[in-house]
């Protein structure tokens, strides 16, 4: 068995990493850290691990991810092969002195019935350029009549940023810009954000494109399976072929080469929230990296590489692949986490 575990959020930026780490003890990821063959991978990664350039068609990978699973405002129907689509997800924008920053959308916890009402108020604004639906609350698509020019950035990126009123760019920016504005208007008075600003709750304010194009006719990888509750990733089974599962809660020995996606740390990483990440680390510690050093050491696993990312402003990836053999290199200290800040 060959694992490799993907984990967005393991890299935080070197201003905050040193504190956050202060007096944490994860001896397996020290290891893996210290023994490991260290390298570095692109910053679109898994878009070039499935063979795909980037920026990856998110609204379509999503919604072949998804199946045909629909909230109560999408009836059950199959996205034309040539359609485009374009990712129009749910967003608060946080004005503050500071500026205006793009809140998680993790933190909206929109539901159905929220999804179903926004989405209907606002469709005839769009009409002409296409229908929107929800793969799920927090996921809207538009499915575009035609494609349109926009230079847009991923979502995942934008999370805790400053909100740049230049995007998207692009020959149909400026029309976006102007439909997005009504659609805003219309958002700030529906009884949905009236009902969730009375209740403490972020309101839905705006709404953030990205990831349009068309399903790509196939992908590849080498892995045979995937563990991941990201449609996205399913989306990109799908094209490669190969079955995507939700993950399980711990490692558990398989055939094959696995590709496992924990997301535990991601939020945490894009808040700053120093008690959250610490916490996710310490279980990604014993559920996943100690049990996989044991059973590299007794000859279950061939190969363990951790992939981990770090999120916002600054995106970057590295990766260390840790072999039996390299388990040998007792020259090779534990690396301090402390050291992880510079590894990308």
């Amino acid at each position: 068995m060959r694992l490799t575990l993907f984990v967005p959020g393991l890299l935080l930026p070197g201003e905050v990493h040193a504190d956050t780490v202060q007096g944490l003890a994860a001896p397996a990821l020290a290891l893996i850290a210290g023994r490991g063959r260290r390298g570095s991978l692109p910053a679109d990664w898994p878009a070039a691990a499935f063979g795909l350039p980037a920026p990856l068609p998110a609204a379509a990978l999503r919604k072949l991810g998804a199946g045909e699973a629909a909230t109560a405002n999408e009836p059950r129907h199959r996205q034309a092969a040539e359609g485009e689509s374009l990712c129009v997800d749910p967003v608060h924008w946080k004005v503050s002195r500071e500026g205006v920053t793009l809140d998680d959308p993790a933190c909206l916890a929109l539901d159905a019935a929220e999804a179903t009402a926004l989405i209907a108020a606002i469709q005839p604004l769009f009409a002409d350029w296409g229908v929107i639906v929800a793969t799920r609350p927090e996921h809207w698509s538009l499915h575009l009549h035609r494609p349109l020019a926009l230079a847009t950035r991923p979502l995942p990126e934008a999370i805790g940023q400053p909100v740049d009123p230049r995007l998207p760019g692009g020959a149909d920016g400026k029309a976006w810009r102007a439909r997005l504005a009504e659609a805003q208007t219309v958002l700030h008075a529906h009884p949905v954000n009236r009902a969730r600003d009375a209740a403490s709750r972020p309101t839905i304010n705006s709404l953030w494109p990205w990831g349009q194009g068309a399903l790509p006719p196939s992908a590849c990888c080498d892995f045979t399976a995937v563990w991941s509750a990201d449609p996205l990733v399913a989306g990109l089974c799908a094209c490669a072929g190969i079955p995507c599962g939700a993950p399980p809660e711990s490692f558990a020995p398989a055939e094959g080469h696995l590709l496992c996606c924990n997301e535990t740390l991601a939020q945490p990483a894009r808040a700053l929230d120093a008690l959250a990440w610490r916490s996710a680390l310490l279980a990604l510690e014993q559920h996943w990296l100690a049990p996989a050093l044991a059973a590299l050491r007794t000859g279950r696993l061939r190969e363990l590489r951790l992939i981990g990312t770090r999120l916002g402003a600054a995106p970057a990836t590295a990766a260390f692949t840790l072999t039996r053999g390299g388990l040998l290199r007792f020259w090779r200290r534990p690396q301090p986490l402390t050291a992880l800040a510079e590894a990308a």
